[in-house]
């Protein structure tokens, strides 16, 4: 199961990372030829060939757009095209997921080894979303719920277990139906509220992300914390709250992203003050009882956030980035195999020298699937690395 971050409720706490771009000008880190000293195990992997392959999109008119959010079994890639949900099969064609009365626009979020795709659409109107499944070739998609704000589909294991929200209540389904409701910590302050589901591994330990603000009456002080919650699978044991680096101050939140099937998770610490920006990696191991461990950033890059993790190989990816102005200026995908500094992956072919590219999704078999954005052109396409591992590299300033 692969996916991308998808907590739309969290991002009215975290400032998001913005990839709004400037006027161009040159990148601030220049390519090398350094490789990774770890690379994925899988026996796919090995026999694979590098590639930085662009997608076609959905057709209309002379535009391109989109983003992959979620890699499958045999090539499938799933995601976003100008705003529709949207696949593409091994041969890299573009399939358009049908949308159901009503709605106009959606992506696809994640998918899982069998097939079973994630997402949400929206409706113009009023901006209501419903949570769906679909499967390749379906004549429709099923909707999980009704349309309402604050509601999404996160993610979806082998298993066929689906989490997300609904009308703002973190919810897992088995076979359509609800089979509970994801429960504040009961460590967490009365004001908690779960802001996002971000993830579930293949045993079925979900992952979230809590909020909690109330006054210090005895210190004349606002708390403000954002935090991620991991329920275990089943919901035999309570949900831990995961400790951070940050607890008090409202200009900063931490944000989960991706849970492994070793129950690794990862996400990144946001700090976010009229202009300034800063998004810390971090990286919590079981059981939870420490603070995360910050690989570090990318050279030649202020920030990095890490936003998938592969379910068994423990590589994670993400976005490097230095602002200007409070805006993400230079963005490349990054790549960290689990050890070491974390690295970036190269543009494809025949690129400007003014690009932006986000790596949202990572797969066992060592690809890396995200956005591509030539600014020079204004040409925007989703995009896969295949043989992720060899192509990515360390940066020199």
């Amino acid at each position: 199961m692969s996916r991308s971050m998808s907590a739309a409720g969290a991002a009215v706490v975290l400032a998001g990372l913005i990839t709004a771009a400037a006027p161009a000008s040159a990148a601030p880190a220049a390519h090398s030829a350094a490789a990774p000293t770890g690379t994925p195990t899988a026996a796919s992997a090995a026999a694979c060939v590098p590639d930085v392959v662009k997608l076609p999109s959905l057709p209309s008119g002379p535009w391109t757009s989109g983003v992959v959010n979620g890699l499958g079994a045999d090539g499938l890639a799933v995601g976003e095209s100008l705003g529709l949900p949207a696949y593409w099969t091994a041969d890299h064609a573009v399939h358009a997921v049908p949308l159901p009365a009503g709605f106009q626009n959606g992506r696809v979020t994640a998918v899982n080894a069998k097939g079973l795709m994630v997402g949400t659409v929206e409706r113009s109107s009023d901006r209501a979303r419903a949570a769906f499944t679909y499967r390749p070739g379906d004549t429709a998609m099923r909707l999980l719920t009704g349309a309402a704000t604050a509601t999404d589909a996160a993610d979806v294991n082998d298993a066929g277990r689906v989490v997300g929200m609904d009308g703002g209540t973190p919810k897992e389904w088995a076979n359509g139906t609800v089979v509970r409701e994801l429960p504040v910590p009961e460590d967490a302050h009365p004001s908690t509220r779960i802001v996002a589901v971000d993830g579930i591994n293949k045993r079925g330990d979900v992952l979230g992300t809590a909020h909690t603000e109330y006054e210090d009456l005895e210190n004349d002080r606002i708390i403000s914390k954002t935090f991620p919650v991991v329920w275990p699978a089943g919901g035999a044991y309570p949900p831990y709250s995961l400790p951070v680096w940050n607890e008090t101050d409202w200009t900063t939140g931490t944000q989960a992203s991706g849970i492994d099937d070793k129950g690794r998770v990862v996400g990144f610490e946001a700090e976010s003050y009229r202009e300034f920006r800063r998004r810390t990696p971090a990286v919590w191991k079981k059981p939870y009882d420490a603070p995360p461990a910050a690989p570090g950033l990318v050279t030649g890059y202020e920030t990095l956030t890490f936003e998938a993790i592969s379910p068994a190989t423990n590589v994670t990816v993400g976005t490097a980035a230095s602002f200007v102005e409070g805006y993400a200026r230079y963005v490349q995908a990054a790549y960290w195999p689990g050890t070491g500094a974390p690295l970036v992956l190269p543009n494809p072919a025949g690129a400007s020298a003014d690009v932006n590219t986000e790596a949202h999704a990572v797969s066992d078999d060592d690809r890396v699937g995200g956005s591509f954005r030539d600014l020079t052109v204004l040409a925007d396409n989703p995009i896969v690395w295949t043989c992720a591992s060899k192509q990515a590299y360390a940066p020199t300033k």
